[in-house]
């Protein structure tokens, strides 16, 4: 299904203290909770529809099921944590990690939603939602050290503009919040 996760080794590794908290993403547990609310919304409502106007029957009943699971498989959001040295994100199905102390290349992917695809020297590769970085200052900081191991290794061939404008969107965010919350927005 994914690649095992292993322990990183090298000089990062073992300067790292048990003790250290592990930036996760905060705001998965809601995203979880929509998810099983809208699918359970969806199913409910098309049930109750359909049972309203005397259609309802074994067969309906098993579509609206199948259509409620398949919107909630859509709606998961990928669990992205952070540990020194690794970047993992897991879904229902993937797990993938990337040595962020061995970065080859960070860089945006093109598309509708906005990702940022982060690859390693094993050729492993993660495809993240930057907004997961933006409101997890924790796992910022911990991905920013770790590309700058990468970059003090020379693996890191190309990236520092994806990263820079992270950083900026990262910093306006911040300095956004800090504004709202001492009233001066």
């Amino acid at each position: 299904m994914g690649r095992r996760i292993t322990q990183p080794t090298g000089s990062r590794a073992t300067h790292a203290e048990p003790s250290e908290p592990s930036p996760d993403d905060i705001h998965w547990p809601g995203e979880r909770r929509s998810a099983i609310g809208i699918a359970a919304l969806l199913f409910a409502a098309l049930f109750v529809l359909d049972a309203s106007v005397g259609r309802l029957d074994v067969t309906h009943g098993a579509l609206w099921a199948g259509l409620a699971a398949l919107v909630f498989v859509i709606l998961w959001p990928l669990r992205v944590c952070a540990r020194p040295g690794l970047l993992m994100a897991r879904g229902l199905l993937v797990r993938n990690s990337v040595r962020t102390d061995s970065l080859v290349s960070v860089q945006w992917s093109d598309g509708v939603a906005q990702r940022l695809v982060l690859r390693d020297t094993d050729g492993s590769r993660v495809e993240i939602d930057p907004t997961v970085l933006v409101r997890s200052p924790a796992m910022w900081r911990r991905l920013d050290s770790d590309t700058r191991t990468s970059m003090r290794r020379g693996t890191l061939l190309s990236g520092a503009t994806a990263l820079r404008e992270l950083a900026q969107r990262i910093d306006g965010e911040t300095a956004r919040t800090v504004f709202k919350v001492s009233s001066l927005q």
